[in-house]
């Protein structure tokens, strides 16, 4: 799978139903519905995090073009990838409208408007929406498209600085907890000044290894200072009656959260999904012969109404085919459980599972208990694939003072980690040396040389091949 994982990649999103390329425009796909619910259930998990101290809202698509214009900054770190509406039926428009890269430039006029006193602040909303970038690289499949479906984006507005900086940390805390109940292990990192988000004070990001050694972004947190609120005049009066900017954030995930749970977790078989986001927690499979045939049919379908009973999500497969394609089509998609059920069993009282993470066969017996033992071994299922995850993330990071060293170390499936003095010039000199992207600075240091520069080394930063 490694050696081959961008064929891989793609066939599993065939074969397991997840999406449909063949959409008619380049970088746009269906979601199909196995995908769906895997989409459904991994967005459910972050509204339910965000939902605490946020209010979920919706914004138009539309963005008129004197808006999207005013902020100078942020407008040219999107200016070759905006569609433009220039027509409304045979009519050419007054004014541009463009499709939302982003939606600050539709969010903050209306935080102007709404935004009063400081008994408004803070305002913490977010939208899961799509945007559209008109991406002139080659396309993949949730990685990088000209449509993203599932745009999760936060804004936020605060009174002080410190406010938006406590903000950063608790959407990193935010993101962590999401990326844990998806099995995912992550690179947290504060992106290069060349590398922010336009318009943005400093830029913090969550990277995942995949298993081709590539590093996908998968999350990213914005500090935008008061740019947007000096564009926008998104003011407040404060308690003694001044009139102050406020200070903003925001925080993006996209397709490429899906992405990475399929491609990390997976394996040559197919799907290994968490179970927190499998669209089948457990898949019921009966072994039919003729004699007793409906007492097994009705065993099973008692079964799935006493694990549904407990906030299981069960499927009960009982397509007149072969059990054996019935397995196989399950390994495929990923279903964390498989309960077997024959006459045998049946006769002995017991359930055979397997895990989809593990290849042993477990005899569970049919009583009262039978649910608490199901969960049980979910919560091993979802524990051991995240253990898997993040053991291989730490075998693919590397250290090293020597910069001829990096592409080796790249080329050999790793992120590598080094110290760095910090300066643009210096950076940029890196990139340009090894042909790899920094990914960000890790932590702060006060020892060690950088590893391109007689400088005193400020950073522990990373450098990786990127998507």
């Amino acid at each position: 799978m490694v050696e081959n994982f961008d064929e891989w990649f793609h066939d599993i999103l065939e074969n397991a139903n997840i999406t449909d390329s063949r959409y008619p425009i380049k970088g746009m796909a269906v979601w199909m519905p196995y995908g769906f619910q895997i989409r459904k259930h991994s967005m459910n998990i972050i509204k339910k995090l965000l939902d605490k101290d946020h209010e979920e809202v919706l914004f138009p698509m539309l963005v008129p073009e004197t808006e999207l214009a005013k902020e100078g900054i942020h407008v040219k770190g999107f200016e070759d990838e905006v569609y433009w509406v220039t027509k409304g039926g045979q009519t050419d428009l007054n004014e541009h409208l463009a499709l939302r890269p982003t939606s600050e430039t539709a969010i903050y006029p209306m935080y102007s408007l709404w935004i009063r006193t400081h008994i408004d602040l803070p305002i913490k909303m977010y939208q899961i929406v799509n945007t559209f970038r008109y991406e002139t690289k080659h396309t993949r499949p949730l990685i990088r498209v000209r449509e993203i479906t599932t745009f999760k984006e936060a804004h936020t507005a605060h009174a002080t600085k410190d406010e938006s900086d406590e903000q950063i940390q608790d959407f990193i805390e935010i993101y962590k907890e999401f990326f844990d109940d998806l099995g995912l292990p992550y690179l947290i990192s504060k992106r290069p000044e060349w590398d922010k988000f336009p318009g943005a004070d400093y830029t913090m990001a969550f990277d995942v290894i995949m298993p081709n050694g590539k590093t996908l972004q998968i999350g990213t947190i914005h500090n935008l200072g008061q740019t947007f609120a000096k564009t926008f005049d998104i003011t407040f009066e404060d308690k003694d009656g001044q009139h102050k900017l406020v200070y903003q954030t925001c925080a993006g995930l996209s397709d490429r959260v899906i992405a990475s749970v399929i491609g990390i977790h997976g394996d040559d078989k197919g799907l290994r999904l968490p179970p927190k986001v499998s669209p089948n927690q457990v898949t019921i499979i009966p072994i039919l012969f003729k004699k007793g045939k409906e007492e097994v049919l009705a065993k099973c379908a008692e079964i799935k109404e006493q694990l549904e009973a407990e906030g299981i999500r069960v499927n009960l497969d009982d397509r007149d085919i072969r059990p054996g394609k019935k397995f196989n089509d399950w390994e495929l998609k990923g279903t964390p459980i498989k309960l077997e059920l024959g006459p045998r069993d049946l006769e002995n009282n017991i359930t055979i599972a397997m895990r989809r993470d593990e290849e042993e066969k477990i005899e569970i017996p049919l009583d009262d208990a039978l649910a608490d033992n199901v969960i049980e071994l979910l919560n091993k299922s979802q524990g051991n694939l995240s253990e898997i995850a993040w053991d291989f993330q730490a075998e693919h990071v590397k250290f090293t003072e020597n910069i001829d060293e990096i592409s080796e170390l790249v080329e050999a499936g790793n992120v590598v980690k080094f110290y760095w003095c910090g300066d643009e010039a210096i950076g940029k000199e890196i990139e340009e040396k090894t042909g790899y992207d920094i990914l960000g600075i890790q932590e702060e240091i006060s020892e060690g040389k950088c590893i391109a520069s007689d400088n005193d080394a400020k950073y522990i930063a990373l450098i990786a091949k990127t998507y």
